[in-house]
């Protein structure tokens, strides 16, 4: 695919950001600011995507995401320029339809997913532990070690293009209505779907959004409720990336507060992710 400047189009930078505003995104400008960007570059991983990129060692279409969802998992990470130029170099890969070549690229993202996975457990452990909104008694609360969860497994991360639901606001499919534990109903916006190949087979998941944000949410359950994991089963939230994709890291599945304590209303999974395989990932029971 060639180059496409933003013709007629500018993009504007906070001065505190280190840039220049308004910049038109040409190929002789973006030459230039990868250049600098190389010299100022002090995290490893971007700073050999840049080099691949400046050097045109990146080619095809098929794998962009994995510079996006790189950005999303190193986020926590990268100083106010740092994430700017992620967005510009997402923005660049998007346009010109590039993917890293070889399996370097997939290894350098899933070692920083693997560490971002282990920062939110962390996370995850602290809020139990202290967060008055923690489904933990307070004398829980002193006994508890951490939640439980399988091991890593790169296998279960998956990055891919939601196939997205198109519903007119007045249409009965326009929203997901839950059955909750309580008996009640929860409503979210059916956003689309995603499809994930897993041990050599073809799934297919639901992939919901919150009316009052743009955070997905995936409730499932799988052959590992009611042995290994909660019975209720399981969710995972993820963000909405460039050109509608997602990563679906199972190894971020999480129980839904009321396995930990009743009074809490969660919803159930609906029949349509209830797959049909062991998802040997994610929390599981600790109890």
């Amino acid at each position: 695919m060639p180059f496409t400047p933003l013709e007629s189009s500018a993009v504007t930078f906070s001065a505190n950001t280190g840039f220049h505003a308004p910049c038109e995104l040409s190929r002789s400008n973006v030459e230039d600011f990868l250049t600098g960007l190389i010299t100022d570059c002090n995290i490893p991983v971007l700073c050999e995507l840049v080099k691949r990129l400046r050097k045109g060692h990146l080619h095809s279409s098929s794998s962009s995401d994995r510079m996006l969802t790189m950005k999303r998992s190193l986020g926590f990470m990268l100083s106010r320029k740092m994430r700017v130029a992620f967005l510009i170099l997402g923005v660049l890969l998007f346009m010109e339809g590039v993917a890293l070549s070889g399996g370097e690229g997939d290894k350098e993202f899933l070692d920083h997913q693997k560490k971002y996975v282990m920062e939110w457990r962390k996370d995850r452990d602290q809020f139990f532990k202290t967060h008055q909104r923690s489904p933990l008694t307070p004398a829980e609360k002193k006994s508890f070690k951490g939640l439980k969860y399988y091991p890593f497994d790169s296998k279960y991360v998956f990055s891919n293009q939601i196939k997205r639901y198109i519903f007119h606001i007045n249409n009965p499919k326009y929203y997901g209505t839950f059955l909750t534990n309580k008996g009640t109903n929860k409503r979210y916006l059916r956003y689309g779907t995603l499809p994930f190949k897993l041990n050599g087979k073809e799934y297919s998941i639901e992939v919901y959004k919150s009316i009052l944000s743009d955070l997905l949410f995936i409730p499932f359950k799988d052959m590992t409720n009611g042995k290994e994991t909660y019975e209720g089963g399981r969710y995972i939230d993820a963000e909405i990336l460039l050109g509608y994709r997602m990563v679906l890291d199972f190894n971020m599945a999480y129980y839904p507060s009321c396995a930990y304590n009743e009074k809490f209303i969660c919803v159930l999974p609906p029949k349509e992710n209830m797959l049909e395989i062991e998802i040997k990932a994610g929390e599981k029971t600790f109890k």
